[in-house]
């Protein structure tokens, strides 16, 4: 009987979702769409104030892991524990996330007990904001320089830490706190909601 997911070490998730970097991939994009309409579908229209791709797969030829990052933003007055039945209903893991933004939850999709199984998503839930990963992205698709540079990074994180994808991000948070700095500088607010 394989261990479940939640009951696994670090050093035990390490082994089974090693850090993968590919190339750009070119369906990448329309697995978005595709997970969008899905969601939408699932979860309607009502409480879903924004959804984006986030993430280097969000960023046409930047290297990245094969996942899928995906932000969606509802109002102060959705149902959680409803939004969290009809996720996990089209197959997602709930995470509880206490040290991301409110409400503190992620789900991923195409993880197993025996390791990746499909296509790989990340789904962030927040409230509408103004967040740093929709500049992040932003000024990677504007500056393919300030991609390069990142894609640089990745490599180099993933040859340190293959099997260990705490290190493997925090390794990247000066970079993204530097290039997000920029990107704020250049457009203000751009992804503020509007009153």
């Amino acid at each position: 009987m394989k261990t479940p997911l939640h009951s696994m070490s670090v050093h035990e998730l390490g082994r089974l979702f090693p850090v993968l970097l590919e190339e750009s991939n070119p369906s990448w994009p329309e697995l978005y769409a595709s997970e969008k309409r899905r969601i939408q579908g699932s979860l309607g229209s009502g409480r879903i104030l924004r959804i984006t791709h986030i993430g280097s797969t969000s960023v046409p030829g930047l290297i990245a892991k094969p996942t899928i990052d995906i932000l969606l933003e509802v109002d102060g007055g959705c149902n959680l524990e409803e939004l969290k039945g009809m996720l996990l209903a089209q197959g997602y893991l709930f995470e509880e996330k206490l040290g991301n933004p409110p409400p503190h939850m992620m789900f991923m999709k195409g993880y197993t007990e025996r390791g990746f199984q499909g296509q790989a998503f990340h789904l962030h839930v927040r409230y509408l904001g103004d967040w740093n990963e929709l500049y992040f992205a932003e000024y990677l698709r504007y500056s393919p320089e300030t991609a390069g540079e990142y894609a640089r990074l990745k490599r180099v994180l993933r040859e340190r830490f293959p099997n260990n994808r705490e290190e493997y991000t925090d390794g990247k948070s000066e970079f993204v706190r530097r290039v997000t700095e920029e990107a704020r500088e250049r457009w203000g607010a751009l992804y503020r909601p509007e009153p």
